[in-house]
């Protein structure tokens, strides 16, 4: 199914595209998905918090609701750059949060694939400690994708995944059902990994991109025993190289591994972004940082028992 986004460009679920917004701080070129991009404003005044972060502007109020201002140059350089009255600010959602972002200018918006977006090695992405999770090529351009989720998780540690919702499940038995995991940023592969094997999964395989785990997938369509090997799949949808939807179509729409149970844990999970998960068959769709969530649902789909609204197990 095909639908037109608000350029007119028209974008197929599944076809592993992706649009990007351009802009620049101290004229360096840096990415946000659009998907992520509530509007762009002009920058307006903002009333500073006490003892907030150092990048942490403030917070103003556009219009209906309190949005905080992360100074994404100040963060980026950790130094305190001139705020010009051409600035702008970039409101995003994410996480069923707002954030507004300071950047300097926005250039424009690219459609690619996410075969255009490279995983930076260590010695550009700084490692687990970088906020660039790709490289993409936008025309003649090169524009360094950065992690919107760490940023605001470093800033607000409390908007990540907390690992005392694992906890609060209390004891649990164990699993060695194999559940295979694509997830691009570092931080997050960590926290997944950590808090699965706390909930009793303790063979969990991590990939970096949907790509990489269709590939190992497509290693295992001829054997009897496939739940031997991957009995669920949970998938990013934004990853280098292939996104989490179209590696949910093409799983689906494979003969050996539609049974697979998919599903996909994002940031970006909106009631349109929920529409396009269901479009390409995804078994259940959360948002993050709802990790207690994910482990109810977890259960339920590997047959560990029903889940009640909360992700817990009922029995």
């Amino acid at each position: 199914m095909a639908e037109e986004t608000k350029n007119g460009i028209l974008l197929e679920t599944g076809t592993n595209e992706i649009e990007i917004m351009e802009f620049t701080i101290n004229d360096n070129l840096f990415g946000i998905n659009v998907a992520k991009v509530r509007e762009i404003m002009m920058s307006a005044p903002v009333k500073p918090m006490p003892h907030a972060h150092p990048a942490v502007e403030g917070i103003f109020k556009p219009r209906d609701i309190v949005i905080t201002v992360v100074d994404l140059p100040k963060y980026l350089t950790d130094q305190e750059c001139e705020k010009g009255p051409k600035d702008l600010f970039i409101v995003t959602n994410f996480n069923k949060m707002f954030v507004a972002f300071r950047v300097h200018t926005v250039v424009g918006i690219s459609r690619i694939s996410w075969r255009d977006i490279q995983k930076p090695d260590n010695t550009i992405s700084g490692g687990a400690d970088g906020v660039t999770t790709g490289i993409a090529q936008c025309g003649d351009d090169l524009v360094s994708i950065l992690d919107f989720e760490k940023i605001v998780a470093e800033i607000a540690p409390q908007t990540s995944i907390q690992l005392s919702e694992v906890d609060a499940l209390g004891k649990r038995d164990r699993s060695t059902a194999p559940i295979w995991v694509a997830e691009d940023s570092i931080l997050l592969t960590q926290m997944i990994r950590t808090a699965l094997v706390r909930a009793g999964y303790e063979n969990v395989r991590m990939f970096p991109n949907g790509a990489e785990l269709w590939d190992a997938l497509q290693e295992l369509e001829d054997v009897d025993n496939l739940e031997e090997h991957v009995a669920l799949i949970i998938t990013d949808l934004e990853m280098p190289q292939m996104d989490g939807h179209r590696l949910t179509k093409l799983i689906k729409s494979s003969t050996a591994f539609r049974k697979l149970p998919v599903v996909i844990f994002s940031s970006l999970i909106t009631e349109e972004m929920r529409r396009k998960g269901k479009e390409v068959g995804a078994d259940e769709q959360l948002s993050k940082p709802e990790i207690g969530h994910l482990i109810g649902i977890l259960d339920e789909l590997l047959g560990k028992g029903p889940v009640d609204g909360k992700g817990e197990s009922k029995k």
